[in-house]
C-alpha cells in the first residue's frame, strides 16, 4: 500500500474534483481534472468485499444510473470542486486518507481497506467522522457485560480498526502480481497503479459478475419450474375439460330421474341411455343439495367445463412461449452471456421482475398498515382488495358498507375484493368488471385467460361463528364470467396505492 501511495499520490495531487462519481454498491470515482494535465485522471476507491482496493482508474468503467444513496449524495455535495491536498497511509495499514481543501474546510476520505469489512468515510479536518458508506452494526450486549461501544459513529473522532505490526518488508509490488493480459494504454504512466486494477479489479469484476449470473440463474429457474407448473395443472384441466360431455349427460340422466330422487341420497344409480344397451351409470350426489340443486351443479359444472376449454389452448401457448424465453435466456447465460444485458433482457419480457439495486437508501416514514390496497377504477372509483386471510374478514366485515359490491372468485381462494357504492346508485358495469380483474388477479387464478367471480352486495355476506378467516357465506348475489383483457388489468394494477405489499390474500 505504502508504495502504491507513493506512486499514485503525486499523480492526483492538485487536481480538482469535477465529480464523485458513485458506483453503487461500494465504489467511488473521483474525477480529477487540472491546467496542467493533458486530460482528467479517475482515482477510484472500492471497498468491495472481494477486492477492496485503489487505484487511478484507466479501463472504461459504466456509468450507474439512477439514485445512489445518502452517502454517495453526501460525498458529492461536499468534494466537488474541492482541491485533493494528498494521499497518505494511515498507520502503514491497509488504510488510506485522501485529503481535499473544500471551501467548507478541510475534509477528507478514509478507506478501509480491509478485507470484507472495507468501509469508506467522510471526515472533516479533525478527522470526526461525517458519514460512512457501510454503518456500524448495533452493538450487542454479551451476558452481563453491557454493549460495546461502535468503533466508528456520527461524529466521533475516527478511530482505526485493531491493527497488527507493519509486517516485513517484502518484494516490491511489481513482482507480487503476473503480467496483465492486455497492456495499459500507456505502460509509463502508473504502472503499480495499473496493476493493481488489472489484477484486483479484473478479479473482483469477475466475481460480481458471477454473482449476478448465479441471482439471475436462480429467479429464471423460479420462473421456469412456475411455468412447468402451469403447463401440468393445464394437463390436469385439458382431463377434465373432455369429460365435460358425459357430465351433460348424467346431468340429462338425473334431470329425466327427478321423481326418484329426495334430499340426502349420496348416489344413484340410472340407466345410461349414452352408454351401451342395459348399461348403468351411478352418478355422485351432494347430500345437502335438492335433487334440482343438484340437477343444475352438474350442468354448472358442464358450463365450467366448456368455458375452461376455451381459453386453455390460449394458456397453453403462452405458458409455453414463457418456458421457451426462460430456457433460450438460460442457455445465453449458460454459454457465458453479459448478465445484465440478460437481465435486461428477461425484465423487457417480462420473465422477472425489475430489481432495485440502490444502496443505502434512507429510510422513509411508511403509512400506517392498512388490511387492504387501494385501486382506482377507469371512473375513479374506489377498490379495495384484502392482502390476506384475515385481512379479507376486517375488509369485508368491518370496512365495507353494506351498498357496497363485495366480489371474490368462484371455487377458489383469493382476495375479498370491496367495490365502493354511494348510497341510492347502482354500480357501473365498468366499475364492476375493473374490480372482478382484481379478484382474479389476487388469487391462483391469476394467469388464467377467463374465471368466474362471486359478485354480491355486502348486506348478503354473512360470517358463521367459528369459521376460518376469511370464510364467508353468500345469501345472495351472481357469479359473472370474466374474460381477462391484459390492458384493464395494467391500467388497474399501475394505479395501485400500495405497490410491492403482501402477496394476495389467502381469503375463501
Amino acid at each position: 500500500m505504502g508504495e502504491l501511495i507513493a506512486e499514485v499520490g503525486p499523480l492526483v495531487a492538485g487536481g480538482r474534483v469535477r465529480e464523485a462519481a458513485a458506483l453503487p454498491p461500494r465504489d467511488l470515482m473521483l474525477v480529477l481534472e487540472s491546467d496542467d494535465w493533458p486530460q482528467v485522471r479517475r482515482l477510484r476507491l472500492s471497498t468491495t468485499p472481494d477486492g477492496p482496493r485503489m487505484h487511478l482508474q484507466q479501463g472504461r468503467v459504466q456509468r450507474h444510473k439512477g439514485a445512489v444513496g445518502p452517502f454517495f449524495e453526501r460525498v458529492a455535495k461536499e468534494l466537488e470542486g474541492a482541491t485533493v491536498r494528498s494521499v497518505q497511509q494511515v498507520r502503514s495499514d491497509r488504510l488510506v486518507l485522501v485529503g481535499f481543501d473544500t471551501d467548507s474546510g478541510r475534509r477528507g476520505l478514509l478507506a478501509e481497506l480491509v478485507g470484507r469489512h472495507a468501509n469508506l468515510l467522510l471526515v472533516d479536518g479533525s478527522e470526526r467522522v461525517l458519514d460512512l458508506l457501510v454503518p456500524p452494526k448495533p452493538p450487542k450486549a454479551k451476558g452481563s457485560e453491557p454493549a460495546r461501544t461502535p468503533r466508528l459513529a456520527l461524529g466521533e473522532v475516527y478511530e482505526p480498526p485493531p491493527g497488527r505490526p507493519p509486517a516485513e518488508p517484502g518484494p516490491p509490488l511489481v513482482e507480487s502480481f503476473d503480467a496483465p493480459a492486455e497492456p495499459a494504454r500507456d505502460p509509463s504512466f502508473a504502472p503499480l497503479s495499473f496493476l493493481v486494477e488489472a489484477a484486483v479489479g479484473g478479479a473482483a469484476l469477475e466475481d460480481e459478475r458471477n454473482r449476478a449470473a448465479k441471482h439471475l440463474r436462480d429467479r429464471l429457474t423460479r420462473r421456469l419450474q412456475g411455468a412447468e407448473g402451469a403447463l401440468r395443472g393445464l394437463e390436469s384441466r385439458e382431463r377434465a375439460a373432455e369429460q365435460s360431455e358425459r357430465v351433460r349427460q348424467d346431468g340429462e340422466l338425473l334431470k329425466a330421474a327427478l321423481g326418484q330422487l329426495e334430499r340426502g341420497r349420496e348416489s344413484i344409480e340410472l340407466d345410461d341411455w349414452f352408454g351401451d344397451p342395459g348399461a348403468k351409470r351411478t352418478i355422485v350426489l351432494d347430500p345437502r343439495r335438492s335433487p334440482h340443486q343438484n340437477v343444475e351443479r352438474l350442468f354448472d359444472r358442464y358450463h365450467k367445463l366448456v368455458r375452461s376449454a376455451e381459453s386453455l389452448v390460449e394458456e397453453r401457448a403462452r405458458n409455453e412461449e414463457r418456458r421457451a424465453n426462460v430456457l433460450e435466456i438460460l442457455a445465453a447465460l449458460e454459454a457465458g452471456g453479459d448478465p445484465a444485458e440478460l437481465e435486461t433482457r428477461a425484465v423487457a419480457a417480462g420473465l422477472v421482475d425489475a430489481l432495485d439495486r440502490e444502496r443505502g437508501k434512507r429510510v422513509q416514514k411508511v403509512a400506517p398498515r392498512t388490511c387492504y390496497r387501494r385501486f382506482e377504477s377507469a371512473a375513479g372509483t374506489e377498490i379495495l382488495v384484502g392482502r390476506s386471510a384475515r385481512d379479507n374478514d376486517e375488509l369485508t366485515l368491518k370496512v365495507a358498507r353494506g351498498n357496497d359490491l363485495w366480489l371474490h372468485t368462484a371455487d377458489t381462494p383469493g382476495s375479498h375484493v370491496v367495490l365502493r357504492v354511494e348510497r341510492g346508485r347502482e354500480p357501473a358495469d365498468e366499475d364492476v368488471l375493473d374490480a372482478a380483474h382484481l379478484a382474479v388477479h389476487f388469487s391462483p387464478l391469476k394467469n388464467a385467460a377467463r374465471a368466474d367471480v362471486h359478485v354480491a352486495f355486502r348486506k348478503q355476506i354473512h360470517k358463521r361463528k367459528g369459521a376460518p378467516a376469511g370464510l364467508v357465506n353468500l345469501s345472495g348475489g351472481r357469479t359473472r364470467s370474466v374474460r381477462m383483457e391484459p390492458e384493464r388489468l395494467k391500467r388497474l394494477l399501475g394505479g395501485d396505492a400500495h405497490r410491492g405489499g403482501a402477496g394476495a390474500g389467502r381469503g375463501r
